[in-house]
């Protein structure tokens, strides 16, 4: 729905939420659910839903966390495979947004383009790009959940040469229906989630596949049907082998998590040995899958029922370390001199980040840039009202996090409507606190955006956990009343009508 600025009454949705992927669908599900009274929105700028799990369309593109705790809680994931393809997510976000009437308010091709709050009508008024041309939604609250992936393109670094490669240039972000790779050698230049995802699936019909990394990465099989899932729905039935299957591996992850952190050279050991197992005798480990960073300073790459390392045994798949310095004709070469033979160059080298989509935010004509901003609780913005966020967590499933701060805003918008307060905006922290970046990663792509998210500091509530069990107090079991949060009451504009009338 959009406004007409001159209408004499306007109407005005409560929320508008940014985003139909995995974290759009849940918030909405439980505004739904939880708060039928709010008119709400859900604004995609895609012609489907699916977000992350619509776009990208490489081979072999699947989850890089299992299943129980990417899917939803409410909704238990009931297929054979923890480790799920790109499609069978996509369907399950689908499935999950039909069948609880949800669909009907996604308005699909309308993209946030710019948001502003006016203190005048304490409304964010939304300029959104649709089919038909540019229309203003105005809206009392905004949930972005967005994610922070530029859709538009990934990151492809400067590569000498790459001008006069003489095959496809391939970025995994847009693959090309009609690449054909049969018996062709093909290099994967990467090393993340992406490029330990697309090997083994090239590999299966490629003459060979080379993977060129700069850095190693610590790479970990898991199995991709999850033999606890399957004896706890043989004898206890769907709901209850999704519970116990999802806790399970929540407490494994952190586990696994918290042992890097306090034990590194251990995990280190114990990483680097099972991939010795894993590729038998046939690449040099401590070369090619020795990091020179500790477990965890990058996110874990995992190869699920060790695929990748079936490749490389089998003699389709290699690894080349080095830095590039040329890509000529049909080969790649590396600073000490190696060579690697391409028909097809695929740049696996990582994405490229945006806040709120690429959207604008203006506060009363400034604009609100997102870097000079603190987070509160890693789901608001520190002087911004009526607007939360969705990031999930780096060092575990992304949807654990979205759940939590869906829930937390359906009992924060109960308690405005207890307290009769029309606006909620964060404080400023104190200034003495120190500031950090909002990702804890060493990661490439995160690094590159630390000058586009917004900030942390090491005290609550300013903080963003990386740690399921402190955001079950931060979220579900915390007071909403925080003295880090103003609560205004202000009448509603005149000439303005409730969304429910």
């Amino acid at each position: 729905m959009s406004t007409n600025p001159s209408a004499a009454t306007e109407r005005v949705l409560d929320v508008v939420i940014v985003g139909a992927g995995l974290s759009g669908i849940c918030a909405a599900w439980h505004l739904h659910k939880y708060r039928p009274q709010d008119d709400f929105a859900i604004l995609e700028a895609r012609d489907a839903v699916g977000g992350t799990w619509d776009l990208f369309r490489y081979p072999g593109v699947r989850s890089d966390s299992d299943m129980p705790t990417l899917g939803y809680a409410f909704r238990p994931w009931l297929d054979r495979d923890s480790i799920a393809h790109g499609d069978r997510i996509k369907r399950y976000i689908e499935q999950t947004a039909d069948e609880s009437g949800i669909t009907s308010r996604i308005r699909f091709g309308n993209k946030l383009i710019r948001a502003d709050w006016s203190s005048d009508t304490n409304l964010w008024r939304l300029t959104v790009e649709t089919p038909e041309g540019r229309e203003l939604v105005t809206t009392r609250f905004v949930f972005l959940c967005t994610g922070y992936y530029d859709y538009d393109a990934g990151y492809t670094p400067s590569l000498p040469g790459i001008e006069s490669f003489e095959g496809p240039v391939v970025h995994p972000q847009h693959w090309p229906s009609d690449l054909d790779w049969r018996g062709a050698n093909v290099a994967v230049i990467g090393s993340g989630a992406t490029a330990i995802t697309l090997i083994p699936a090239l590999a299966q019909s490629a003459k060979k596949v080379t993977m060129i990394q700069r850095t190693p990465t610590y790479i970990a099989e898991m199995p991709a049907r999850d033999a606890l899932a399957r004896w706890c729905h043989r004898h206890f039935g769907p709901r209850a082998a999704h519970w116990l299957t999802r806790w399970k591996n929540i407490l494994y992850t952190m586990m696994v998590f918290q042992l890097s952190r306090r034990f590194p050279n251990f995990m280190r050991r114990r990483l680097i040995g099972e991939v010795r197992k894993a590729v038998a005798g046939k690449i040099d480990v401590d070369r090619h899958f020795a990091p020179p960073y500790d477990p965890w300073d990058q996110r874990l790459c995992l190869a699920p029922d060790g695929d990748f390392f079936a490749a490389i045994r089998a003699d389709k798949a290699d690894v080349a370390t080095g830095e590039i310095s040329a890509v000529d004709g049909r080969a790649i070469a590396l600073k000490d001199g190696t060579r690697i033979d391409a028909d097809i160059l695929v740049t696996a080298t990582g994405l490229a980040l945006k806040v709120a989509g690429g959207a604008e935010l203006f506060i009363d004509g400034r604009r609100v840039r997102a870097a000079r901003r603190t987070t509160y609780k890693g789901a608001m913005l520190s002087g911004v009202p009526n607007l939360a966020l969705t990031m999930g967590y780096t060092n575990a499933s992304w949807t654990l996090k979205c759940e939590l701060i869906a829930e937390w805003v359906v009992r924060l918008r109960d308690y405005m409507d207890r307290s009769a307060a029309t606006v909620v905006r964060p404080r400023n922290p104190d200034s003495s606190l120190r500031s950090r970046p909002f990702i804890d990663l060493e990661a490439g792509y995160i690094r590159r955006a630390d000058h586009l998210l917004p900030r942390q500091t090491d005290e609550k509530p300013w903080q963003v956990n990386q740690n399921y069990f402190l955001d079950l107090l931060a979220f579900r079991w915390s007071r909403i009343d925080d003295p880090a949060l103003e609560f205004l009451q202000l009448p509603v504009p005149q000439g303005v009508a409730a969304a429910t009338e």
